[in-house]
């Protein structure tokens, strides 16, 4: 299967400090690829790199065979995200922030878009509601209706169930799931939540201090490291080498 999504030996340092040191990975067309690390192992920073919002201090990055520095308006328009850090506009209703986004990207027809991707989302009776008046669980799946605004080949979820209840939660990653065999997409997920990883994830890198340590299918990550499950292989490879494992 063709890679979609090519990074080749990527570095971002910050003065001294060297964050990402050189990694590379590939994700296939049609896959959903989990990014694990503890927090500063380098997960967001290579996220920022990808979406183009950091300049990497070396290496490349290819979407669709194509170097983003070099292509970066037509390989941006291929790809989206959705961040627990980012926050759609609060004080325009949840319709009025998918038209702005469908015009951002230049969707073609915008009303179709939009009603396909509500329907889907279950946001039908949510339209004409204020965003910052939703509940987390509406927030999220508005801002998933975002990032899937362009109908991207390419798309980043960083926590995309983060603080959702059980019943959400599960709603979303069933969506994902779907929706993923459904448009033969890439998606790359960063997340805390291992029992989704292990259900949503054919590969999975794991990161500590700017490396990949690991790699493989959750399964064998988890026979390999001897361990019950993905969450006990993610708290082995983070702990440092002093702590008891």
């Amino acid at each position: 299967m063709e890679n979609l999504v090519e990074v080749k030996n990527l570095k971002k340092k910050y003065g001294s400090k060297e964050a990402v040191k050189g990694i590379s990975f590939n994700i296939k067309k049609n896959e959903i690829l989990g990014l694990l690390g503890p927090n500063g192992s380098g997960k967001t920073t290579t996220i920022g790199m990808m979406l183009g919002l950091l300049k990497p201090s070396n290496g490349e990055i290819l979407i669709d065979g194509k170097k983003i520095e070099e292509n970066r308006i037509e390989t941006l328009k291929k790809i989206n995200f959705i961040s627990p850090y980012i926050e759609l506009p609060k004080k325009l209703t949840v319709k009025q922030n998918l038209v702005v986004y469908c015009k951002l990207y230049n969707v073609s027809n915008i009303k179709n878009r939009i009603e396909y991707l509500t329907e889907k989302l279950r946001l039908e009776n949510l339209l004409s509601r204020i965003t910052g008046e939703l509940s987390s669980g509406q927030k999220n799946r508005v801002s998933l209706a975002k990032a899937l605004i362009n109908d991207p080949t390419v798309l980043f979820l960083d926590e995309p169930t983060a603080s959702l209840d059980p019943e959400i939660g599960d709603f979303v990653r069933s969506f994902l799931e779907n929706y993923r065999k459904d448009k033969k997409i890439s998606i790359l997920l960063a997340s805390h939540n291992m029992n989704e990883v292990t259900r949503l994830c054919k590969n999975v890198l794991m990161m500590k201090d700017g490396i990949i340590i690991d790699k493989g299918y959750p399964k064998e990550l988890i026979t390999k490291h001897g361990r019950k499950n993905l969450e006990e292989v993610f708290l082995k490879l983070s702990r440092s080498e002093d702590e008891p494992k």
